[in-house]
């Protein structure tokens, strides 16, 4: 048994793997910074715009929020000729964009209507209220939320292997076809829930450690990702 661990766990393997953690965490980070940048847009329409573009705002979160994200990875990859490396982040953010937009109009929810007339009383436009009093005090609010999502990025984008895009899971899968012992497949999957239970155990105790800067518990929202 383990002569088949360590056959498992050669320099090889581990940097074939490592070459994968790099792809899950550059599809992560663009992701995220996409979604978030996207997600402030939709949600600043839906939440103040009663027009046109309020109601194709709203229309777009409810849709990609009410169907499965392996839906949208398998059709902007197959269905669009978006090249394989950007068909991953195209389509994780189109899906995350609309979670992280609902998070930021639970924030900006938040904010008491009285800013609007404490910035317009000192001269400031609506769009200079928005940018200097709102959406800062918007973010603070929901940072945890917001980090507890960045959790839920970093998991679903091992849904990317179903297209044969090669992140982390994706690597794991094509190690997996060159093991033939029980021993073998089990140190692999134990080795690849480790990784993602390490990132994830860290980003979890930012969450925590915000919540308390904020001078709250996390809620079970705000942890929601980490057990999902």
């Amino acid at each position: 048994m383990m002569t088949d661990i360590l056959s498992v766990l050669t320099a090889e393997n581990l940097l074939f793997l490592l070459d994968g953690l790099k792809m899950t965490i550059f599809y992560a980070g663009s992701t995220i910074l996409l979604s978030i940048c996207l997600g402030l847009i939709l949600a600043l329409l839906r939440s103040y715009s009663l027009g046109f573009w309020g109601k194709l705002a709203a229309m777009y979160i409810e849709v990609l929020r009410n169907t499965p994200l392996i839906l949208w990875i398998l059709g902007i990859r197959f269905l669009t000729p978006i090249p394989p490396l950007w068909s991953g982040v195209v389509s994780l953010t189109l899906f995350e964009t609309a979670i992280i937009a609902e998070i930021i109009r639970g924030g900006l929810g938040g904010i008491p209507k009285g800013q609007f007339e404490a910035g317009h009383s000192q001269g400031f436009t609506f769009l200079q209220v928005l940018r200097f009093i709102v959406v800062p005090q918007c973010f603070r609010s929901i940072v945890p939320a917001l980090l507890s999502q960045v959790i839920t990025i970093v998991k679903d984008s091992s849904f990317l292997w179903a297209v044969a895009i090669e992140e982390f899971t994706g690597k794991g899968m094509i190690l997996m076809g060159r093991f033939t012992s029980t021993a073998q497949v089990f140190t692999l999957f134990a080795l690849m829930a480790a990784v993602y239970f390490t990132i994830n155990f860290l980003l979890s105790a930012a969450v925590r450690r915000q919540s308390a800067k904020t001078g709250r518990k996390p809620t079970l929202e705000d942890l929601s990702a980490v057990t999902a």
